[in-house]
């Protein structure tokens, strides 16, 4: 059984068609208009709600700020590869998925998973190994946003990029050392944005499988960004250049 907390991602799981909560548990005493929205559509929907000690909450959410609600839900289901494939949004003309390569951190995870769902990206591919799994605390940080991202969790990173390659798609890496400056990019066609972790990169076995690799010129001191702060930069200039933005 796997745990949701806070009000947005308990918010988006009871909104959304393939919500996975079964059980709410609240905090006694806990009020508030945003609160009573959640239990308001969780009595909508037949969901069974029960009242504890916060003592209860906060062992079930373990270090995670819950705000004095949990849903209990069965584990997260991912998606296949193909069906982040099919899942193009509307705006574009092109596919655009994002292949996470060693992403640990359960926070830059949600918040990846957020920002590619506002960019309007097909989904997420990770792998099996070296990376984090979708969690309680990666759905709270993507602020709900899993329950709207298609999420594909491969044992081969690698096969996959070839795969997704025989697909038709162009692959970009990131590397803020030997790329090239994103914005001189058109990115016509479908993309693979491979990101790696802070600390390492992309393997170099997945760093060989880019068609291209890319930059974010800046000018301070530190010659790298957080992981999640550039994806959100890449992205948009790939909407603004394919999307209707």
């Amino acid at each position: 059984m796997q745990v949701i907390f806070g009000i947005n991602p308990l918010l988006e799981d009871l909104k959304s068609q393939t919500g996975r909560v079964n059980k709410i548990i609240v905090a006694q005493g806990r009020g508030g208009e945003a609160f009573q929205k959640v239990l308001n559509l969780a009595r909508q929907k037949g969901i069974d709600i029960e009242f504890r000690e916060r003592s209860y909450l906060d062992k079930k959410a373990g270090q995670g700020s819950h705000q004095g609600i949990v849903g209990l839900c069965e584990p997260f289901v991912y998606a296949s590869v193909d069906d982040v494939i099919a899942n193009r949004h509307s705006h574009f003309k092109y596919n655009l998925i994002l292949i996470l390569d060693g992403i640990t951190d359960p926070q830059n995870l949600g918040t990846l998973m957020r920002t590619a769902h506002c960019c309007g990206a097909n989904g997420i591919i990770i792998p099996e190994n070296r990376s984090a799994s979708v969690t309680g605390t990666v759905i709270k940080t993507s602020a709900g946003a899993a329950n709207h991202t298609s999420i594909a969790r491969v044992v081969n990173l690698s096969n996959t990029i070839d795969y997704l390659k025989e697909q038709g798609f162009w692959i970009y890496g990131t590397d803020p050392v030997s790329g090239e400056d994103f914005s001189s990019f058109n990115y016509d066609g479908h993309i693979g944005l491979v990101l790696g972790s802070e600390g390492a990169g992309m393997r170099p076995l997945i760093r060989k499988k880019c068609d291209f690799l890319l930059a974010i010129p800046t000018i301070g001191k530190i010659d790298s960004l957080n992981v999640s702060v550039a994806a959100g930069i890449i992205l948009y200039e790939m909407l603004r250049k394919f999307g209707k933005v």
